[in-house]
């Protein structure tokens, strides 16, 4: 009995993995993003610490300026995704975060200083259950995050290109060292199915480099008959951290 309950027991913490919450802000001129750095950076990242979410990534495309829709990505996981559902309600029970955020919280209808939230939900692969930090030495000024959703034309599909990530396309990204923070399959969105992965590098070189060296060995595997058609859409956008993101 006891070795069943110890092989039980470990088959599942194996089967553990973390959700994944990207928060896109959408916003249009340079006063809206001042008030979203400022509160982000002064009042929702030290409020998301308290809640337990330790490492918050917060970062925006390259070509922003020259967009008119423009973005701020904020990327948080938990094991649990209860902590999700709940994080407005105990964000409205923190009065240092109130406090903090007033100025932004307090925000009159005709100076909104966002056009809409969106929130994409996601649940790790398999083959990645979990968000790794990246190691990176660059200063965050000059490093490059690679957001990339693969949307599927039908949900088998979709599920096709996730299992190539875990049979075999993530061992790519590790041998190559891409400094991957997550692979995450949509579970709530606004263009499914489909599925979304970060890759982090030092610069736009080294970020040329990796993807130069990705070719010959991903070539084979994209050749396999299993794996014809299951991505219809490819949206790849170059970011770089801000200041404040954690990491």
């Amino acid at each position: 009995m006891f070795l069943f309950l110890l092989i039980q027991g470990t088959s599942l913490a194996a089967a553990k993995t973390t959700y994944i919450q990207l928060r896109v802000y959408h916003f249009q001129n340079s006063q809206q993003e001042q008030q979203l750095d400022q509160y982000l950076g002064n009042a929702y990242l030290p409020a998301l610490h308290k809640l337990g979410f330790k490492q918050v990534a917060v970062f925006k495309p390259l070509k922003n300026s020259e967009n008119v829709d423009k973005l701020v990505y904020v990327l948080t996981y938990s094991e649990r995704l209860e902590n999700f559902a709940k994080l407005d309600v105990n964000l409205e029970k923190d009065k240092q975060y109130l406090e903090a955020g007033k100025a932004y919280l307090d925000l009159a209808h005709s100076n909104a200083p966002f056009q809409r939230i969106e929130t994409i939900l996601m649940r790790a692969f398999d083959g990645m259950p979990f968000v790794e930090l990246p190691k990176l030495k660059a200063a965050k000024s000059e490093r490059v995050y690679e957001l990339r959703s693969y949307e599927g034309p039908t949900e088998k599909l979709a599920a096709n290109k996730v299992s190539m990530f875990n049979n075999g396309e993530i061992d790519i990204f590790k041998k190559l060292n891409f400094n991957a923070v997550f692979y995450g399959q949509v579970i709530a969105g606004s263009t499914m199915p489909n599925l979304m992965y970060l890759t982090t590098f030092e610069n736009m070189a080294d970020r040329e480099e990796h993807w130069k060296a990705f070719g010959p060995l991903y070539k084979p595997m994209s050749e396999m008959p299993q794996y014809q058609n299951n991505v219809s859409k490819n949206v790849t956008i170059l970011c770089a951290p801000t200041a404040y993101s954690d990491y």
